[in-house]
């Protein structure tokens, strides 16, 4: 909430600030359905993602940096009606002033730099935050030796990725069923 500028790189699913409430409740019930969550925490998933995204559209929202793997577009999630109010969205978010999004397309091979999910936060003060996220926890470092070479492969990794036009172009062909 206290971020001025957010960078996310996501593997495999629509990052959670740009998901639907419909995409988030088709991720969390099937997680039910795995039995690796109870119903109350799929609604407690689905409303603190809600107030997640409650905190970047703040009157003075954070300047949102986000690049996508091919995989977050391309991976079927919640059926027809779901994934194309999920593209609309995203083309929607790409059309705010201040946001970039990217998707990293699968030729890139190698050059994709980060192989896991990755958050940068920058606050006011300019220190910047990495976050990451594993199945059963998260972790937080402030530490510019650990957090500077990650922003380096972020930066790299937006300079392979789809510039924000070609991207939506994808995003939007992916809508009319053409590959």
């Amino acid at each position: 909430g206290r971020a001025v500028e957010i960078r996310q790189f996501e593997v495999g699913i629509v990052p959670g600030l740009l998901q639907t409430p419909e995409y988030a409740r088709a991720l969390a019930d099937s997680a039910v359905r795995r039995g690796a969550i109870t119903p109350e925490q799929a609604d407690e998933r689905v409303s603190f993602l809600a107030e997640r995204q409650a905190a970047v559209k703040r009157p003075h929202p954070p300047m949102m940096f986000v690049t996508m793997d091919e995989s977050c577009i391309r991976r079927p999630v919640g059926g027809a009606a779901v994934m194309e109010a999920q593209l609309a969205h995203l083309t929607e978010f790409a059309a705010l002033p201040n946001t970039l999004l990217q998707v990293a397309p699968y030729d890139i091979g190698e050059r994709r730099t980060l192989d896991r999910p990755v958050n940068l936060l920058m606050l006011s003060d300019r220190t910047i935050i990495f976050y990451a996220e594993s199945q059963s926890q998260g972790h937080l470092d402030r530490e510019s030796t650990s957090v500077m070479p990650v922003l380096t492969a972020y930066h790299q990794l937006q300079a392979e990725a789809l510039s924000q036009a070609a991207s939506v172009a994808m995003i939007e062909q992916l809508r009319k069923g053409t590959p």
